[in-house]
């Protein structure tokens, strides 16, 4: 298992953005459009769990619960382990709870109207 990198390594995301990089933010972005998906990323922040848990913590049904971590599982946004004949899964990595938490804070900045103050003007001197 590969452990995530240390904060230095992302400094170059800064750059524009080309479009294969693009398609592939689309396509992760796309899969937090479904509301089950969601839930589902959300019971995970209460950690780790198999099908039959996470089901019942976002209310589906195991089977759908079952589809739609696959879809989590192929897209990176959830990762797997074994515990006998179970299957466990868990967030990928820090990066999906902080854009989950980060999202929510949009949600909740944009819903009261905050929003951050342009940068001053600089003067040339």
């Amino acid at each position: 298992m590969l452990t995530v990198p240390d904060a230095h390594v992302h400094q170059g995301f800064r750059d524009p953005i080309d479009e294969d990089e693009t398609i592939a933010l689309a396509e992760l972005m796309q899969a937090l459009s479904a509301p089950s998906r969601l839930r589902l990323l959300y019971a995970l922040h209460d950690g780790e769990a198999g099908v039959g848990e996470l089901a019942d913590r976002a209310g589906m049904t195991p089977s759908a619960a079952s589809q739609q971590l696959r879809i989590l599982r192929h897209l990176r946004f959830v990762a797997t382990s074994r515990d006998g004949r179970s299957v466990r899964y868990r967030l990928h990595d820090g990066h999906v709870a902080v854009l989950l938490d980060e999202a929510r804070n949009h949600l909740d900045h944009a819903a009261r109207g905050w929003t951050t103050p342009p940068a001053p003007e600089r003067t040339a001197t």
